[in-house]
């Protein structure tokens, strides 16, 4: 069994009063980080944003990881503007061009950067909370830069599958293993949400968001535009649903009954795409269950309070 580090298990503890925050995002690459962006911006008592990093990804959206990366930094100013949180611009940074060549040699960019100096700033007492959303690079690059920040940070990452799914091929894990295993194997405090097996239950479709979200404001209105079209587009059902993933894991951060989660021994991803498991690796904090209709119903009271 694993030997217990009392500090590591301490920032693995849901926090207490405001926190400081970085958001790492591929903005660009569904409809999620739109929704994760924005609810972490109505958590202004809650959660103090510090940085916007614009994460690569490569799918049909973009030509490659840096493309990726650039329509990800100008749709974070996209939905800065419509919530009318522009005093947030100088804040965002863009991120990685390309993925780790190897677990060695970070990806240099402003977003890693920025949060290598920002992480070094805090303590194990009071960490820096990354809440990633994307491929990991700029992260795992931020920890080769600066490897003292391991034990001043706490990252809340959506990515790779449940940890009994039979494989681990989900996209913001596959995209970089190498920067996945960095994560992983750094001891840093990490928080996996993961996707299939896990977040895939935060489902929402068009009669809900036209319901609760169509013409409440601007940022509403464009939110459930989007889902509808890719919605509709991405599946051979006139009975889809789209999963909002990326929010679950800004709502790990908050007050609330939105999830379940326990202390697990950190899996080590594999390139080929499955976990191995290791007993004596030291802790993460693995989320298994999400409460949907309560995340949900929190997420809607706070987009729909914009005005």
């Amino acid at each position: 069994m694993c030997q217990v580090d009392l500090s590591l298990l301490q920032r693995l503890t849901k926090p207490e009063g405001k926190v400081d925050v970085v958001l790492d995002t591929d903005t660009y690459n569904e409809i999620d980080d739109q929704f994760a962006l924005a609810y972490l911006l109505c958590q202004e008592d809650k959660l103090n944003l510090k940085a916007v990093c614009a994460a690569p990804f490569h799918n049909a959206k973009s030509t490659g990881p840096a493309d990726g990366m650039e329509k990800s930094f100008q749709e974070i100013h996209h939905i800065l503007e419509l919530m009318d949180k522009q005093e947030y611009a100088g804040q965002v940074y863009r991120g990685s061009v390309c993925w780790l060549k190897d677990e060695h040699t970070p990806v240099l960019s402003d977003a890693a950067q920025k949060l290598a100096d920002l992480a070094v700033e805090y303590s194990s007492e009071k960490p820096l909370y990354i809440v990633a959303i994307g491929a990991i690079t700029n992260v795992a690059s931020a920890i080769l830069l600066r490897p003292e920040i391991i034990d001043r940070i706490v990252i809340v990452w959506l990515g790779g599958n449940a940890h009994d799914w039979p494989h681990n091929r989900e996209f913001n894990c596959q995209q970089d293993v190498a920067a996945a295993r960095v994560i992983f194997n750094s001891g840093a405090a990490l928080v996996q949400l993961p996707c299939i097996g896990v977040v895939s239950s935060f489902t929402t479709c068009a009669g809900e968001l036209e319901m609760f979200l169509r013409g409440k404001n601007r940022l509403c209105d464009y939110l459930t535009d989007i889902v509808e079209r890719d919605g509709a587009a991405e599946s051979p059902y006139r009975t889809w649903t789209r999963v909002i993933w990326d929010v679950t894991a800004v709502a790990w951060l908050l007050d609330g009954d939105f999830m379940e989660d326990r202390l697990v021994p950190s899996p080590i991803p594999q390139y080929d795409h499955h976990y191995s498991f290791d007993p004596d690796r030291h802790f993460i904090r693995y989320v298994y269950h999400i409460n949907r209709d309560a995340l949900f119903e929190d997420l809607f009271e706070k987009l729909t309070s914009l005005k």
